[in-house]
């Protein structure tokens, strides 16, 4: 790294300007955190005070970088700098509110131990590439926790350690409001707390902040918590501040312990073995160390010649000759060189014959599979071939003396690397069923226990934590509670938290049968339900970051929560857009009222580009805009970045001297973002460049609100069907949809939701569905899941996206594209046709359908029988809501019954349900119950893509997907032509139907009374009640019906019905 290497030169009056220790040299601003502004020359004069010092010192250029993690403080990295005596430390990275990244924040080497402890040297990353000396410098200064950098001790690491430690303290809690972040109970006034101060990885914002925990819990958290084995009670700040007694059980507790002192007890036990078995480990660390020691002078012996001796140029040279990549930076190719010349040449990555570079770990590949992805192998044993010296490079001494000797680096024992694809996260087993391990089925939920059970607290709590879960004993944190019937009819003041906290109340054996038990778990909940309230309780995969340590620290809230706190995401704020022409001005320009966005040969200058990268955790959009003022000759150009679904990011707004100024700087940025022009006909997606995606700012939005606003005022239709309508193109219902899909509005709004975009996404998901089953390679499904993420922008928030690695993660997308596909319809029908001014807009929407539909009175006989129907088939299990019907249709679709008419001659019709959201009936009544497009992965239906129908209304209902808040949806009641059935009792991927088949029936353990079927018109109505349908050997509760040609179905009744909750299902 460059260090002011033409220091002679320079003014000692320039030194006064603020400067930063970097790889990039003098002239950046880089303040100390902990100090404020340092000048360069006030820097130098304390350092030695003298000028000829000074410049001996800057003129040996071995400034070094160096990422330091610290598990202990969460996800934090930290890094050092170290010239010479002199080091600057990099805080914590914070996540930048500008961009989507992280910035750092850096220290003098001294104030970095006082906002920062570490546990170990392997916390360190990149501890390996610094000098010897220094390594030892900065084991000492772990060793005594940080002291070595304190005032007045030796900066070479020595002293003792600090009498009080910053980032711990003892006291009285205050009040009962805090929590112990080891037990989760809640603390009592006037108890000892302990506190550990930590960065909130997700509000770095707050600073430090204090994680109380009981005395107890702190002792058995201890390792975890950093507070080394040389830390006593004492160094805890506001020990002097408790009474002597508490002082003296503390001691006892949080005791210093000094490792000579273990090895001298290990020893009195006489164990002959024991201390062959030491004395063996000893000999083979010191082995280790003087090997580790070896290598690093050698490494830095070639660095230091190489200084000497070479330029940049050269060394860029010799990087060449050996078939190496030539990095960015004098530092980094001065260290590639040096690893070659240690080590021997690396051969590319075997997967994607990109180059291998050292971290402190492993070799990690940058290179990248695909344009989408980069790669993620790494090994610590790469493959080398020797390191060749070009013949014009012989004429100096140096290099022509100098022997390669191919060997493999070595690594700390700490530093444990294996050779691998993917990191944690991503290169989690492929698993077809969830992404809850199989033998964790409470993975990431909180169990309270209540009352008396058979087995006592620490069997239950030892089951609970075999099972993936945790104990909570705070009922407004609690997934679950495990009670008896007992206790819930006794209705404690305890009980009555855990009513209110809406905590499903399961008995004892449910701990047991989750872990041995085939049924689902849902399936199980329902078994071992004891109360009548209960909120849904999912199972949740445990998050991991890619390629990231385990903290070992408490979880910390949502990253839902967090965006809740930072501020109103991006998604969530509403942006009036002004419509100018071909597209909207962006607001945030604040030209939306003065200017349009410039169009030149029909090609609107404004772009919207999505970069996604799961294992960088990135999800970043750059929008860009050339604007053009409504009266004036000037010219504008608008970019916008930051992270989707957030208000992280930013924006900058340049004027341009001319027309074609702005039209060149636009072409420029564009092909920067996206290493494409921006007049290519085949775009072609580069590694790290944005994708452009196909959305607008809604043009439509205007004709969409002249249609809703005034609707219903001259309409002729019956006042039932008005309120249909306006049910069925409610725009707000389609964004609250969308948003549940995690679906990102900004990117992606309603008035762009194209079938083309849409198909696109079936297909990748279709390969990943392939990959997953075929057991491809994790790359391959990384690659995948980043492509579909950028096609469809997500908001994720601040989580990293998840990969779409086994088959349930795939269902849901595929049933997310199904309802986005009629959401488009429906958009599509309200944005488009006729906007005659003498119509109300609800009768020209109603025209859209090309349904007809008529109110049935509900004293009718054919409403009775009906709602006789939705009485008897509401099965048990779904006993969360009761159903009220609010209004019944009658409805005939343009054209249906005519292609339904060959198979009314087909026996074995029946009427059955089938439930959808309230968004998809646009769809679903203009064009026609539909089959899955062929892109569509066949995994995401349990009997192939079919139409699917019930006997059982509630089973129907749950597709409805409504909610204690929004209580209203819709269900159909169709004629289905089934035919000879073809029976099964498990999931099959059904392409093409058995011969003499017509449809296919999933056998259901429960099943509508069969002699109390009715017959209309030749249609049986299956409404008897639900009884045993003597099939037990199946995987589903009630029968399913599914048929593979749309022309099987007539649509006969839609209801409007009113689910009437007991608790609220979220």
């Amino acid at each position: 790294m460059s260090c002011y290497r033409h220091w002679p030169g320079m003014a000692w009056a320039e030194l006064k300007r603020p400067f930063r220790l970097c790889s990039g040299g003098g002239g950046d601003t880089r303040p100390c955190q902990n100090r404020g502004t340092r000048n360069l020359r006030e820097w130098m004069l304390n350092l030695c005070g003298r000028k000829k010092r000074i410049k001996d010192e800057m003129q040996q250029d071995i400034l070094c970088s160096v990422p330091i993690t610290l598990p202990v403080h969460g996800t934090q990295n930290y890094s050092l700098l170290l010239c010479n005596q002199v080091p600057y430390v990099q805080n914590a990275p914070e996540r930048s509110p500008m961009f989507d990244g992280k910035v750092p924040h850096w220290h003098h080497y001294t104030c970095f131990w006082k906002r920062a402890r570490l546990v170990s040297h392997a916390d360190v990353d990149g501890f390996p590439e610094l000098r010897w000396e220094d390594q030892e410098k900065i084991k000492k200064a772990i060793e005594t926790g940080g002291a070595a950098a304190g005032k007045g001790t030796d900066q070479e690491g020595g002293g003792k350690a600090e009498k009080s430690l910053n980032d711990f303290a003892a006291e009285y809690a205050k009040s009962n409001r805090s929590t112990c972040k080891g037990c989760e109970q809640k603390i009592e006034k006037g108890q000892i707390r302990i506190s550990k101060k930590m960065v909130h990885p997700e509000k770095p914002q707050l600073g430090m902040i204090d994680n109380w925990y009981h005395p107890d819990c702190f002792v058995s958290h201890r390792a975890e918590l950093g507070f080394l084995p040389a830390f006593g009670a004492s160094q805890l700040q506001g020990f002097g501040m408790l009474k002597a007694e508490d002082k003296e059980v503390l001691k006892k507790q949080l005791p210093a312990m000094k490792s000579e002192g273990k090895r001298k007890g290990d020893e009195v036990d006489g164990n002959v073995t024991s201390k062959k078995k030491q004395k063996k480990e000893k000999d083979r660390e010191s082995k280790q160390e003087k090997l580790l020691k070896d290598q690093t002078e050698l490494i830095w012996s070639i660095k230091d010649e190489l200084r000497k001796v070479c330029s940049t140029n050269d060394l860029k040279e010799l990087l060449i000759a050996n078939k190496q990549e030539v990095p960015s930076g004098e530092s980094a190719i001065l260290d590639r060189v040096a690893d070659g010349m240690a080590f021997g040449a690396l051969f590319p990555c075997e997967e994607c014959k990109g180059q291998f570079v050292f971290k402190s770990d492993a070799y990690y590949c940058s290179g990248d599979i695909t344009a989408w992805t980069k790669c993620v192998a790494k090994t610590q044993t790469p493959n080398r071939k020797e390191w060749i010296i070009p013949k014009e490079f012989r004429e100096i001494t140096y290099l022509k003396k100098f022997k390669c000797k191919k060997q493999n680096r070595a690594f700390p024992p700490e530093a444990v690397a294996v050779n691998a694809v993917l990191p944690a996260a991503a290169s989690a087993p492929l698993t077809e069923k969830s992404s809850v391990p199989a033998d964790k089925p409470l993975s990431s939920m909180k169990i309270l226990t209540l009352g008396k059970l058979s087995r006592n607290k620490e069997e239950v709590k030892a089951m609970i934590e075999d099972l993936g879960g945790k104990v909570t004993g705070t009922a407004n944190k609690a997934t679950l509670c495990i009670s008896t019937q007992k206790e819930v009819e006794k209705m404690t003041k305890k009980m009555e938290e855990v009513k209110e906290a809406k905590v499903r109340v399961v008995s004892e054996e449910f701990l047991q049968d989750v872990k041995s038990s085939s049924k689902g778990f849902q399936e199980l909940l329902s078994l071992h339900a004891l109360s009548p309230w209960g909120a849904e309780v999912k199972q949740e995969h445990t998050e991991t970051s890619l390629g990231g340590k385990s903290s070992g620290l408490p979880n910390m809230k949502s990253a839902g929560k967090v965006k809740e706190e930072l501020g109103t995401s991006k998604s969530e704020k509403k942006m009036k857009l002004t419509v100018k022409g071909g597209a909207a001005v962006d607001p945030d320009s604040g030209l939306e009222d003065s200017a349009h966005v410039f169009e030149k040969s029909g090609k609107i200058f404004s772009a919207t580009l999505g970069l996604v990268d799961i294992v960088r955790g990135t999800n970043s959009y750059y929008k860009l805009q050339l604007l053009e003022d409504d009266r004036e000759i000037r010219y504008w150009v608008f970019r916008s970045w930051g992270r989707v679904g957030t208000v992280i990011g930013s924006n900058k707004l340049e004027q341009m001297p001319s027309k074609d100024d702005a039209i060149e700087h636009f072409l420029n940025l564009y092909e920067e973002k996206t290493g494409n022009s921006w007049h290519s006909k085949n775009f072609t997606k580069y590694p790290k460049k944005f994708y452009p995606l196909e959305i607008d700012y809604g043009q439509d939005e205007e004709a969409v609100r002249k249609l809703t606003v005034s609707a219903g005022t001259k309409s002729k239709l019956p006042k039932p069907v008005q309120d249909l309508i306006k049910m069925i193109f409610d725009v707000e219902s389609m964004k609250k949809a969308m948003v549940e899909f995690e679906i990102d509005l900004q990117k992606m709004p309603l008035g762009k939701l194209s079938k083309r975009q849409i198909q696109s996404a079936y297909s990748i998901l279709n390969e990943v569905q392939q990959a997953v089953s075929d057991g491809g390679s994790d790359s391959q499904i990384l690659d995948l899941s980043n492509r579909f993420y950028t096609l469809i922008p997500h908001d994720f928030g601040m989580k990293k996206p998840p990969l779409l690695n086994n088959l349930e993660h795939i269902q849901a997308k595929v049933q997310m594209l199904d309802n986005l596909l009629d959401i488009e319809v429906a958009y599509s029908l309200l944005r488009g046709g006729n906007e005659d001014g003498d119509k109300d807009p609800i009768d020209i929407n109603y025209e859209k359908l090309k349904t007809n539909i008529k109110v049935i009175d509900k004293d009718s006989e054919e409403a009775k029988i009906i709602k006789q129907y939705v009485k008897n088939t509401h099965a048990s299990t779904h006993n969360a809501y009761d159903l009220k019907v609010v209004d019944i249709f009658k409805i005939e679709r343009e054209g249906e019954n005519q292609r339904y008419k060959p198979f009314r001659q087909l026996h074995n019709r029946q009427l059955l349900w089938h439930g959808s959201r309230a968004t998809n009936f646009a769809g679903i009544f203009s064009q026609g119950l539909r089959i899955a497009p062929p892109e569509a992965p066949v995994t995401g239906y349990m009997f192939g893509k079919g139409i699917y129908f019930a006997d059982m209304v509630s089973k129907s209902a749950n597709y409805c997907h409504t909610s204690q808040t929004d209580p209203i949806g819709l269900i159909l009641l169709g004629e289905v032509a089934l035919g000879n059935m073809h029976e099964l009792k498990n999931a099959s991927h059904i392409t093409k139907l058995p011969k003499g088949k017509h449809s296919v029936k999933g056998l259901g353990k429960t099943a509508p009374d069969p002699s109390a079927t009715i017959s209309l018109d030749g249609v049986d109505i299956p409404l008897g009640n639900g009884i045993p349908s003597g099939v037990s050997d199946t995987c589903l509760l009630y029968n399913e019906y599914i048929v593979y040609d749309v022309a099987q179905v007539n649509l006969k009744y839609l209801l409007k019905l009113k689910f009437n909750y007991k608790t609220s299902l979220w």
